[in-house]
């Protein structure tokens, strides 16, 4: 063992299980490449005052749980926490928004980090995926994101999650619920930050776990009866969208989702195989979250799915993914001049798309095609220095052990043929 190991909370991706991980990142990028949503990459870390304004200087994550630096030249910098905040500033410093072709769509995939208690589905280094329609007002890009995710999910085999909606209005109508929950708030039996949280922004409030603060909300203002007419005519159509395109969701007025920046429409995955940690990923409209950080008026929503979190829930529904083999192919050279022949033919083949590899430093051939089962291989090469001379390499069946002679010249395209 290394005298390091990795930080407390963390983890590392060592095969064979980072295959699944890579499985399931594929599976939420596919419906969003395949819907005009382009890849974006950030930097993993920004200046700490980006996350302040944009997540929110009242919620956790900018309070207790970033992880902060500070250079040697003095700028206060942040380990991204969650990405909408960094990919919205990198569109905007792109000026992808002038080019003309509202909404910009735009995925990315990446790690982010919270400084927070580990435990089962919650790391301080973790991995998402997430997806961007930023410039449009219009619930139909709602509605398709929600069904991207959607489809992803049932792509996977998943089918024991549910999906929350609820609308939080938008600043015409949430200052006036805002202060009916700020009247209802402070007359509660609540601690000092909870009491500072209420005048910064009381929707935090509601999102509170403990059971002590939930038991005091049951009367709690409803923010669905303070909607304007404009947004609860936003929030059917959506509703209305989803029902028609066959996906099921459920009501929750009280889902505020943990960032200051949400407005309207705001929905979470949870998988209830997951115990406390049920959330496997979630979003919303965030129409004002531009002018936040200093750009145009530019409304917008996406979403981020925990690849972390969908693992879990795989497993929890037993769904073992049908991964493809990484190795298709496994020469085992006996002999010197077998090394050499057969490490060319593996050249050729992998430059023909054909997945191929070797049995490194000379091994004997039972612990070779101990290396060729562990493979996964469908095929194995086996030549020694009497097939050579008569110009052929042995191909071995590793399901059915039939073995065939096939000439060293015809061996890319008899392995193609039987690959398909």
């Amino acid at each position: 063992m290394s005298t390091f190991q990795a930080p407390k909370g963390t983890y590392d991706l060592t095969p064979p299980r980072s295959a699944t991980f890579l499985a399931v990142r594929e599976a939420i990028a596919a419906p969003l490449r395949d819907s005009g949503y382009g890849y974006i990459e950030t930097p993993g870390f920004e200046n700490v005052e980006l996350f302040a304004r944009g997540v929110g200087e009242s919620t956790d994550i900018v309070t207790k749980e970033m992880y902060t630096l500070t250079t040697k030249g003095g700028s206060q910098l942040a380990l991204r926490p969650e990405g909408t905040a960094s990919v919205l500033r990198a569109a905007l410093e792109a000026n992808l928004h002038k080019a003309g072709n509202l909404p910009v769509k735009l995925w990315y995939s990446g790690s982010y980090y919270r400084y927070e208690r580990p435990q089962a589905g919650r790391y301080r280094h973790f991995s998402q995926v997430g997806a961007e329609a930023i410039g449009t007002e219009d619930p139909v890009l709602d509605a398709e994101l929600i069904i991207l995710a959607d489809q992803a999910y049932r792509s996977l085999g998943l089918r024991q999650f549910r999906i929350l909606l609820n609308s939080l209005g938008d600043k015409e109508c949430r200052p006036v619920y805002r202060e009916a929950l700020q009247t209802f708030l402070r007359d509660l039996d609540l601690d000092e930050e909870t009491r500072r949280r209420i005048e910064i922004n009381p929707l935090r409030v509601l999102d509170d776990k403990r059971a002590d603060v939930q038991k005091q909300l049951t009367d709690a203002p409803k923010l669905r009866d303070y909607l304007c007419d404009a947004c609860k005519a936003y929030h059917e159509e959506v509703r209305a969208l989803l029902t028609a395109a066959g996906v099921v969701f459920e009501d929750d007025e009280k889902l505020v989702r943990g960032l200051d920046y949400y407005t309207r429409t705001t929905f979470e995955f949870v998988h209830d195989g997951l115990g406390a940690q049920s959330a496997v990923g979630g979003g919303g409209r965030y129409d004002g979250l531009s002018e936040m950080i200093g750009g145009p008026e530019l409304p917008s929503v996406g979403w981020a799915l925990g690849v972390d979190r969908t693992v879990l829930a795989l497993e929890a529904e037993g769904i073992e993914l049908d991964l493809p083999a990484t190795t298709s192919v496994y020469a085992v050279p006996l002999g010197e001049e077998a090394r050499r022949a057969l490490f060319g033919v593996v050249t050729g083949l992998r430059r023909a798309g054909i997945a191929a590899d070797f049995a490194f430093g000379g091994r004997g051939l039972k612990g070779a095609m101990k290396s060729a089962n562990r493979s996964g291989a469908r095929y194995a090469l086996v030549a020694g220095e009497r097939d050579l001379a008569e110009g052929v390499v042995q191909l071995k069946d590793m399901e059915s052990g039939e073995q065939s002679a096939v000439p060293l010249s015809e061996v890319e395209a008899e392995l193609a043929k039987r690959l398909g």
